[in-house]
């Protein structure tokens, strides 16, 4: 168990916060957080390229001259995918990029990125968000005495989520605020700092537990042993 320390707005410790190992000590799996991300831009995609095949596209549908006798080659309509301005062949249509991902990969992506943030030193706990009054200044002086870098995530659990921290901080440049049930790997990934707050990070820490597979316990127990045996 490894503990991180527990601040104020001020930046002034007020306590610390015990991190399950099984949860936030596990090995960084690299394709993993590729997968989660590569799954989250794909349901992104709005997916609405088209095109017109021959029974869409404009034009009469009579034949334009005679089979035989012209000397020409034979046509039987104007909107053949052969002649400019005629239908497309196997073009794209609208359809859906998004596909299924197991939900228990997606939590060990959510794991790694939250593991990645800790040991990067990105990663900052709050003992709470609530302010005096929804000013984005006060927002602001907070993240500079928190010393949060240019973007930062913030993550607050649904119970605490309150109009000020809403209204005060979203119109921070470079500052997104999401719920610990709705963050995902791609938030912590792309953002500089994550800051959460203490509620949050027990939310989620009791929610990863459920996901840790025996098999991921074994590695994890395995890889530990192996190191203290490289000191030793």
């Amino acid at each position: 168990m490894a503990n991180i320390n527990v601040v104020n707005l001020a930046g002034a410790k007020v306590g610390e916060f015990e991190l399950v190992d099984e949860v936030f000590a596990a090995e960084i799996n690299d394709g993993l957080l590729w997968e989660s991300v590569k799954h989250y831009r794909a349901a992104l995609r709005q997916g609405t390229a088209a095109t017109k095949n021959r029974n869409q596209v404009s034009g009469a549908g009579k034949k334009l001259w005679k089979q035989k006798g012209t000397g020409r080659a034979r046509v039987g309509s104007i909107r053949t995918p052969l002649w400019r301005g005629g239908g497309t062949v196997h073009g794209p249509k609208p359809r859906s990029y998004e596909y299924a991902f197991p939900q228990k990969k997606l939590m060990g992506a959510l794991r790694s990125a939250i593991s990645a943030k800790i040991n990067d030193g990105k990663f900052t706990i709050v003992d709470s968000f609530e302010v005096a009054e929804a000013k984005t200044k006060l927002f602001r002086t907070a993240l500079n005495k928190l010393e949060a870098g240019k973007t930062t995530l913030l993550v607050e659990s649904s119970r605490k989520l309150d109009e000020k921290l809403y209204l005060g901080s979203r119109n921070l440049q470079g500052v997104e605020l999401v719920l610990s049930s709705e963050v995902h790997p791609y938030d912590l990934l792309r953002y500089e700092h994550a800051v959460f707050s203490k509620d949050a990070i027990e939310a989620l820490q009791d929610t990863l537990k459920k996901f840790v597979s025996k098999r991921s316990k074994a590695t994890d127990e395995r890889s530990k042993a192996a190191a203290q045996k490289e000191v030793a």
